[in-house]
C-alpha cells in the first residue's frame, strides 16, 4: 500500500491482506468448493467514467491472474437486458463467484437473487444493491468523498475572494447509490453555507446514467435559467466537470468558475493544471480491486473472510460485510501524487500543450 495515498477506513481492518479467513456451513459455499473457482465481473459501461475499461478492468485482471484463477469480465454498456444476459451467461457458464457494479439497484438484485439461487457466491463491487443479496460489498467512503468535494469547492470559492456565491450541483445518476451518498457528501458542507446565506443555492439537476452529452445540455440550461450567474460548481465526477466546462468556455467562464470532479482522470487531471477544474477526488483503484478480488478468490473457491466491518442496507435492513477505503482530494499541487501511485502516467497527463504545466506543477 502506498504510503499517504490510501489508507483502509475504520472497525478494525488495517490492510486487505488482512482479512481473515472464518468457516461457514452453507450450501452454497460448500458447492462452490467442490467446482473449479472461476470469478464473473459485470462492469456498468466505458462511457460514465472512463475508470471502468481503463483502471478497473485491469487490476482486476492483474490480480485474477497473479492468483491464477479462472475469470470472465465483460462490459454491460448501460444495458439493463445486456446485464441481465451476461449475468445468466456467467451463471450458466459455472462462475462460482460473481462480482457486479449494477446500472439500478433492481436489475442488480434480480441478478444477485439468481446468483444465490444457482449457489453462487456474490460481490457489490464499489455500488451497493440496494435490498440486494451480495455476501459482501467494496468500495469507497462514498459520503466522504462527496464531503472533499463539498470542501474543495469552498476551498476554491475562498481563493477567488467569491462573495455570496451561486453554487450549481450536477448530480451523478439518480438510480446509483453512490450518487445518494456522494450527495449527503457535499450537503453536509455546503447546506450549512446556503442556510447561513454565505452561498446561494443555484440549479441543481441529476444527470441520468452519469451521461457526459446529457450533463452539458442541463448545464447549459442551468447557466441559462441564472442568466449566467453561476460562481461554482458541484460537479460529481470529472465528466460531469468537463461537460460543465465545456459550456463555461463557449461563454468564457472556464477558469472563472471553480468546477469539481471524482475519479482522478487523465482528463480530469489535466483540467486542473490548465485552471479549469478546482479538484477531484482520487480513488485508489488498484486497492478497491484488490480487496473485491481478494474476496472473490476466497468466494470462488468456497471461502468466506471476515472484513470487520459492515455497511447498512437501507432498503433491506442487512448489515453487509464491506470494505471501504478511504478517498483523497486532489488539487494542482497534488496531481504528480496520482501519476507516482501508478494510476496513470505521466506520457498520458503531461503530452503536448500540458508539459510545461506538469513541470510548473513539480511532475518530473
Amino acid at each position: 500500500m502506498r504510503k499517504g495515498i490510501l489508507t483502509i477506513a475504520a472497525v478494525g481492518l488495517l490492510a486487505t491482506g488482512g482479512l481473515t479467513a472464518c468457516s461457514d456451513d452453507s450450501g452454497g459455499d460448500k458447492a462452490a468448493s467442490a467446482k473449479t473457482p472461476k470469478i464473473g465481473v459485470i462492469l456498468p459501461d466505458s462511457k460514465s467514467s472512463v475508470r471502468w475499461e481503463t483502471a478497473d478492468r485491469r487490476f482486476l485482471e492483474e490480480a485474477f491472474k497473479a492468483a491464477g484463477v479462472q475469470y470472465d469480465i465483460q462490459n454491460a454498456q448501460n444495458d439493463k437486458t445486456a446485464f441481465q444476459t451476461i449475468a445468466d451467461q456467467m451463471i450458466t457458464g459455472g462462475v462460482t463467484a460473481l462480482m457486479i457494479v449494477n446500472l439500478d439497484s433492481g436489475t442488480g438484485k434480480a441478478v444477485l437473487d439468481k446468483a444465490k439461487s444457482q449457489g453462487v457466491a456474490t460481490i457489490d463491487y464499489d455500488r451497493l444493491t440496494l435490498g440486494g443479496s451480495a455476501q459482501y460489498y467494496v468500495s469507497f467512503d462514498n459520503e466522504t468523498v462527496g464531503k472533499l468535494q463539498g470542501e474543495g469547492l469552498a476551498k476554491c470559492l475562498t481563493e477567488k475572494g467569491a462573495k455570496n456565491p451561486v453554487v450549481a450541483y450536477l448530480n451523478g445518476s439518480p438510480t446509483d447509490n453512490n450518487a445518494t451518498l456522494f450527495k449527503a457528501g457535499y450537503d453536509s458542507v455546503l447546506k450549512p453555507k446556503f442556510d447561513a446565506k454565505e452561498y446561494v443555492k443555484g440549479p441543481e439537476d441529476a444527470v441520468p446514467a452519469w451521461d457526459n452529452a446529457q450533463a452539458a445540455t442541463i448545464f447549459e440550461q442551468q447557466l441559462t435559467k441564472a442568466n449566467g450567474k453561476i460562481d461554482g460548481v458541484l460537479a460529481a465526477n470529472d465528466g460531469l466537470g468537463n461537460a460543465a466546462i465545456s459550456i463555461l468556455k463557449k461563454n468564457k467562464l472556464n477558469g472563472k468558475v471553480p468546477v469539481t470532479g471524482q475519479d482522478a482522470s487523465v482528463e480530469g487531471l489535466q483540467n486542473i493544471l490548465v485552471g479549469d477544474q478546482c479538484m477531484t477526488v482520487y480513488k485508489a483503484v488498484r486497492e478497491e480491486a484488490k480487496a473485491a478480488s481478494d474476496l472473490a478468490i476466497a468466494l470462488a473457491k468456497g471461502e468466506k473472510k471476515d472484513t470487520g466491518q459492515t455497511v447498512k442496507d437501507p432498503e433491506g435492513g442487512r448489515d453487509v460485510p464491506s470494505v471501504l477505503l478511504t478517498p483523497k482530494a486532489i488539487y494542482k499541487e497534488t496531481v504528480k501524487d496520482v501519476i507516482a501511485d501508478g494510476y496513470v502516467t505521466k506520457e498520458q497527463v503531461c503530452s503536448g500543450t500540458y508539459a510545461k504545466l506538469c513541470a510548473d506543477a513539480g511532475i518530473s
